[in-house]
């Protein structure tokens, strides 16, 4: 199992090179009409993983977000003084306003103190892009204390309503605007499928339940994810692996 891993993620035309910084900061900020209306829609994303703490003033529960990019999640969670990033793009959080409310940054999750526990590990639209996708998930398993919960939410990625609707939105918008195909760019970024998704989600918890955005996973935008008691001998069995 696992055996195309870790994935090779496809190399950028140059012309795509080019711009890719300022187009991957504006998509996440929100800044143009397709990807506004894009983030208006992904807040079903941001809810369904803050929903085990929303409606808080202040959580005392320790933290940890994978790829927290903008630090947009922070809107939908209450204040904490140990809530912890793992976020290689410092470009994307370095002049944010929610920056104090970070306790510790790390590049990689690899970085995280091998005896860190965390009650909460949350991952927005973040693990459709992990080359080494069941190492993180493993990790992850390993950091949780015995009640901590894996909280990740994900886009349909290999599915067709997934698909149509980046192609008739972000994905036109920027052909319009800078003449070039955006499915080279999803296929650089996007390396793992929804599917391949939850079966390193199955694999390393005992415990997952799922929810979506549409009427079944085949046929929805975004999946939500809920994982608990974490399998700990194939956690650290496959770490030790990567680690050979």
């Amino acid at each position: 199992m696992f055996e195309n891993y870790p994935k090779e993620r496809p190399v950028l035309p140059k012309e795509i090179k080019d711009i890719y910084s300022e187009h991957y900061k504006n998509n996440r900020e929100g800044s143009t009409a397709a990807s506004s209306l894009s983030q208006w829609m992904e807040s079903w994303l941001h809810k369904k993983v803050a929903e085990d703490i929303s409606g808080q003033r202040e959580s005392g529960k320790v933290t940890l977000e994978l790829g927290a990019g903008t630090l947009n999640q922070l809107r939908y969670e209450p204040v904490s003084d140990n809530y912890d990033i793992v976020e290689p793009f410092s470009e994307l959080y370095r002049n944010s306003s929610c920056l104090h409310r970070i306790r510790s940054i790390y590049d990689d999750i690899s970085e995280v103190p091998i005896h860190s526990k965390y009650d909460r590990i949350t991952s927005i639209a973040t693990l459709e892009h992990i080359c080494n996708l069941p190492e993180v998930v493993a990790r992850c398993g390993l950091f949780l204390r015995d009640d901590g919960v894996f909280r990740a939410s994900i886009p349909s990625e290999g599915t067709w309503l997934w698909t149509l609707g980046w192609k008739l939105t972000t994905g036109l918008e920027f052909k319009i605007k800078h003449g070039l195909n955006y499915e080279l760019l999803m296929k650089h970024e996007h390396v793992n499928t929804a599917r391949e998704i939850e079966e390193a989600l199955v694999y390393f918890f005992k415990e997952v339940k799922y929810k979506v955005f549409g009427l079944s996973k085949s046929n929805s935008l975004y999946q939500f994810y809920e994982c608990r008691n974490p399998n700990i001998k194939r956690c650290r069995d496959f770490i030790n692996e990567c680690n050979l």
